[in-house]
Formats: structure tokens, sequence, C-alpha cells
């Protein structure tokens, strides 16, 4: 997990932040932001220009402001200002999808979860773990595979992978762990 982050509201927030972004600028970003917001009923009731201007050099910061006021408020009146520890209480809340959810609750409340974004989704096509495209079905494919014991890390190391080594464009085959593994017809030589 490379999200630096101090509890599962934390989390959230910084894993709604994270999406187009790195990591790393959201890690610059949280700790200005955690202080002018320390609760969800704080950052419920942000004016949304200050907001903007808090979290814009991570992207999309109109849509992720509207998002985290929303997602704020949710937690704070239908929560009690707790981060709901469900897949399906998470997902109802806004600018919360599935990966996000599983974000939280595999690293927040370690419980079992997949994460499936775009470097997963390429590793896991590329090792011929899955043959979809879907990140539903991927992260299906996966749970069958995989322990559940193992799902929160492995996934994690897939992300990472993807991230560092089996980039999209040129992956970094030379330097491949596990290379000998990997099923992928387009990998460069070792």
């Amino acid at each position: 997990m490379e999200l630096d982050h101090r509890s599962p509201w934390e989390l959230l927030v910084a894993t709604i932040l994270s999406a187009q972004c790195t990591d790393q600028r959201v890690n610059q970003v949280t700790p200005s932001l955690f202080r002018r917001y320390r609760q969800p009923a704080e950052l419920a009731a942000a004016h949304l220009p200050d907001l903007e201007q808090l979290i814009r050099s991570t992207g999309f910061f109109k849509n992720k402001a509207k998002h985290l006021v929303a997602c704020s408020k949710a937690v704070a009146e239908r929560f009690s200002g707790q981060v709901p520890h469900t897949m399906e209480e998470l997902i109802t809340l806004p600018g919360v999808g599935r990966k996000t959810a599983n974000v939280v609750l595999g690293n927040a409340f370690g419980q079992p979860s997949i994460v499936v974004d775009t470097h997963v989704k390429r590793v896991a096509k590329r090792l011929g773990l899955t043959r979809s495209d879907n990140p539903a079905l991927v992260e299906q494919d996966l749970q069958q595979l995989l322990p559940k014991s193992q799902w929160t890390a492995v996934s994690q190391r897939l992300l990472l992978h993807g991230r560092y080594i089996c980039l999209a464009r040129k992956p970094q085959c030379r330097t491949c762990p596990v290379y000998q593994h990997c099923p992928w017809k387009e990998k460069g030589p070792q």
C-alpha cells in the first residue's frame, strides 16, 4: 500500500483522490487536506472552491471535490462518522466503486479483497490468470484461483508489479522476477 493513511477515513479519501493520479501526488496533497478537514463532518461542510484548490494537482479536482463532500456527508450522517466495513455499504457512498471499496476493506479493515485496477487487470491477463477486461470478472477469476487469505496481498503484488515492472507500453521483461512463468506472447527478451 503506497497511499499514506492513519485511519480508514484517510484511506477512503486518499483512494478517491488516487483516481487517474499517482499515489505519490496524492501523498503530497493529503497532509494539508487532513490538517484542514480532520473528520468526515468537517469535509462534508467544506466550501467547494477551497477544497478544489487543495486537491487541484490530483486532476479531475472538481468532480473529486464533489464526490468527497457527498461521501463525507454520507459517512457523517448515515454511518455516524465511521467508514463502513462492508462492500454493500461502501459502494453506496458517492465516488466509491468496487475498486475503492476493496482497497479500504483489505488495507484498513484486514478483510480479504482483490483490488482490480488497470495494472492488476493487465498483469492478470498477461500471466494468463484471466481472459477478461471487465474488472468485476477479473476479480471473480482471481478469487477462484487464489486462497481467500491471499487475496489482498496478491492483488497488491500484482498492482505493484504492473506499476513498476510489467508496464503497459514498455514492460521491463529483463528485470521481471516471474519472466519464466509468463505466457504472454508479446513479452520481450530477458
